[in-house]
């Protein structure tokens, strides 16, 4: 049954007084449809929908949104670079790991994945609830475990694989400690998260930190120690990072980024500052001298400053600008120095400017 609306619309009623407003495309085919004698309506065809149908799983239900995705691996991606630099000095060679997917999948299903033996390390992720795995594939941890006692790298992946010895254990322990001070680095954007190593097991099967239904979120790092490639897993489930999951969005990481210097972000770096270790220097004077005696200086030899009288006070230099006049001393047998004055205090635009600079290096 249809009708011809006051604005020309077609609007058909069906069996169960469901309506459905005909397209423009429609109504001229339908039209031209009856216009014709003797036209079968048989022969009208309504334009299809060209939209796919995207299959859902209810027993898998995808829990983290796509943006939440970008936002894990842009994370992470900070964290793979901080764990090159880091790799790369404990084992005097050349590593490099880098983000290769982020997925999400049932930790069933990431389980099963796993080689055994393998490397399984249980992290605490403090202060948020539950646990975490990062998994280090069984080539990458016994070259990480060979270049530490001193073995050759002859670029096979040949290597012997075994069950962890005390000993072994205990160097790797060593090596993922380290690695999630660069995690609590990167996830500061989000949270202070403080991660600790709970144990190493070798055998999936004895890692359940939540059911094989539960939705994780897999972090696979593609890693080179020297000639060797492999892998690392670090499987995050979706029970421990709910708290936080609105903050994984592009809005809040880039809010947090782009704060500027408002006076809690001056306050908190200040104090980062007053940690930072600078040359402080107590400048007696200086003076011209040509190379060739610079040269033939030895213990003994007296240089005479011709611009410095003995009561002139001394400068101190602190990061090569002269802050502080005092006086020289000595406190039990040490040579020391007593501060007398303070010299022109850190002018604000210079503060800000350094404030900058900091930030940059962050």
């Amino acid at each position: 049954m249809c009708y011809v609306g006051l604005d020309g619309e077609i609007v058909f009623y069906d069996n169960e007084n469901m309506t459905e407003v005909l397209s423009q495309d429609e109504i001229d085919q339908l039209l031209t449809a009856i216009n014709s004698n003797g036209t079968d309506t048989e022969d009208y065809k309504p334009v299809t929908d060209s939209r796919k149908v995207k299959i859902y799983d209810f027993k898998r239900p995808d829990k983290f949104s796509k943006e939440q995705i970008r936002t894990v691996q842009i994370m992470h991606e900070t964290f793979a670079r901080l764990t090159t630099t880091a790799l790369s000095a404990s084992l005097r060679t050349l590593v490099h790991v880098h983000v290769a997917t982020v997925d999400q999948l049932t930790y069933e299903e990431f389980i099963r994945s796993l080689p055994s033996p393998t490397t399984l390390a249980i992290i605490n992720m403090d202060p948020l609830k539950g646990n975490a795995v990062l998994e280090i594939d069984p080539g990458i941890t016994f070259s990480i475990i060979n270049r530490l006692f001193g073995g050759k790298e002859d670029g096979s992946k040949s290597q012997q694989q075994h069950e962890l010895t005390d000993i072994e254990q205990s160097v790797m322990e060593g090596i993922i400690v380290r690695i999630l001070g660069n995690m609590r680095e990167a996830w500061a954007q989000v949270i202070d998260l403080r991660p600790r190593l709970g144990q190493i097991d070798t055998n999936p099967q004895f890692a359940q930190i939540v059911p094989p239904t539960e939705m994780v979120v897999l972090v696979t790092l593609e890693t080179k120690v020297g000639e060797i490639e492999g892998m690392m897993n670090f499987c995050i489930p979706y029970l421990t990072i709910e708290p936080i999951i609105s903050k994984l969005s592009a809005q809040f990481w880039y809010s947090n980024v782009r704060q500027g210097a408002n006076p809690e972000n001056l306050s908190i770096l200040k104090e980062k500052l007053v940690k930072v270790d600078v040359n402080v220097v107590a400048e007696i004077g200086t003076i011209q001298v040509p190379v060739r005696d610079v040269l033939s200086l030895q213990a003994g030899d007296v240089v005479r400053l011709y611009n410095v009288k003995v009561s002139d006070p001394f400068a101190i230099t602190i990061g090569g600008k002269q802050k502080f006049l005092c006086r020289p001393g000595v406190v039990g047998r040490n040579v020391a120095v007593q501060i007398t004055k303070k010299m022109a205090d850190l002018e604000q635009d210079d503060f800000e400017e350094l404030i900058s600079d900091v930030e940059e290096l962050i």
